[in-house]
């Protein structure tokens, strides 16, 4: 049956994590230290499972290998077939709650991680920022052109840090950050990530942090400068954002690139006498992330109520669907 359905996501312990997913996103996972949780996951190191509806308690892999349809057309277009045959997204979707700085890093491009990852796919993403605190930076790319020899030195030295150029942030701020870009999250970000269906990070730096283990993190010095960016980053802009108004909800686009789009909608439907019809199509699924607030998506056989921090994976060429709610919702598709 096609029908939407909320996602359990899958929670990760980070050494930099926080309590605030729990907290104030209602996440419920029994995890000290959770620095993320993928809402939206077809990744086999954490699969969302559907928690609501005909398919509640099914990993959302094995619903896209027995509906290949709810993907859509585009999706086609972006992986290798075996991905699609295995009911792997090109998308990941997260929530980030870096408690202390993330280690600086970098990720691979498709072509680099298919001939040294074992095919796997590289990682483009993007951040929203739900909240930052008021000191809160990012590190995106480097402040000067640099060559690798220096660069290495720099790092085994523990000196990059004089390297990196650093953002601040606030809340309601969008990153895209390229696959080859060295970057970190900054302490204070709670962030929601969009990238490529991929954990594929190779760590430059990570502050000689003891893990609890007791040992320092891996870094993946060589792999991270074969791929990184070593020209001097452009100071990141805020995207022009132009909201779109129509009769009980609003949009932007925040993002668009060959792998996901991102919209934000406002939605208000409070004085409304009629649900607002949500627009979907059979060239893509959409995947709804609730940033604020609360609603009801109404469609053919139901009623399916969400609040802030769900997330609710839609089929592709679904029909009839209407949203009732005053919410904040990030809307991804392909």
């Amino acid at each position: 049956m096609k029908e939407p359905f909320l996602l359990v996501p899958v929670g990760k312990y980070r050494i930099w994590g926080g309590h605030r997913l729990n907290d104030e996103y209602n996440k419920n996972i029994d995890i000290q230290k959770l620095g993320e949780t993928w809402e939206c996951s077809t990744h086999p190191d954490g699969m969302s499972t559907a928690a609501s509806g005909c398919y509640k308690g099914r990993t959302l892999n094995s619903i896209l290998i027995e509906n290949p349809e709810f993907m859509g057309s585009n999706p086609l277009d972006i992986i290798p077939e075996r991905l699609v045959k295995n009911g792997e997204l090109p998308i990941l979707v997260k929530f980030i709650d870096a408690d202390s700085d993330l280690s600086v890093q970098v990720h691979p491009d498709d072509a680099y991680a298919a001939q040294n990852e074992n095919g796997q796919l590289g990682k483009t993403e993007m951040w929203y920022v739900a909240d930052a605190g008021r000191d809160a930076k990012l590190v995106y790319g480097l402040n000067r052109d640099i060559d690798r020899d220096t660069l290495k030195k720099s790092i085994i030295g523990g000196t990059l840090e004089k390297h990196l150029q650093k953002v601040n942030v606030k809340t309601d701020d969008v990153f895209f950050v390229p696959s080859g870009t060295i970057h970190a999250v900054g302490k204070g970000a709670l962030i929601a990530e969009i990238q490529e269906n991929s954990d594929l990070t190779y760590r430059l730096y990570d502050y000689d942090r003891i893990d609890r283990d007791g040992k320092k993190r891996e870094l993946h010095i060589d792999k991270a400068l074969d791929c990184a960016c070593l020209k001097a980053s452009k100071t990141p802009v805020q995207p022009m954002r132009v909201l779109k108004y129509k009769n009980g909800w609003a949009s932007e686009l925040l993002c668009r690139c060959r792998y996901f789009n991102v919209e934000r909608i406002l939605l208000n439907t409070e004085r409304q006498k009629q649900m607002v019809t949500f627009a979907t199509s059979s060239l893509s699924f959409a995947v709804m992330l609730c940033m604020k607030g609360c609603g009801t998506v109404i469609y053919k056989n139901g009623m399916l109520p969400f609040f802030k921090g769900d997330c609710i994976f839609v089929p592709a060429g679904i029909d009839g669907i209407k949203v009732h709610g005053t919410a904040q919702l990030l809307k991804v598709s392909c």
